[in-house]
């Protein structure tokens, strides 16, 4: 599973039931997609 954030999108590269997870993992931290990006171009 990989994890690539740029500052206009996130891809996530991994078999579909890792890519399901990692979601559902991140959506207790961010709301969006576009609050994920905008949080970390931030950093």
């Amino acid at each position: 599973m990989k994890v690539y954030v740029h500052d206009k999108g996130i891809i996530l590269v991994g078999k579909a039931w890792e890519v399901l997870q990692k979601l559902k993992e991140y959506h207790r931290e961010h709301a969006t997609v576009a609050e994920w990006v905008q949080k970390s171009a931030q950093k």
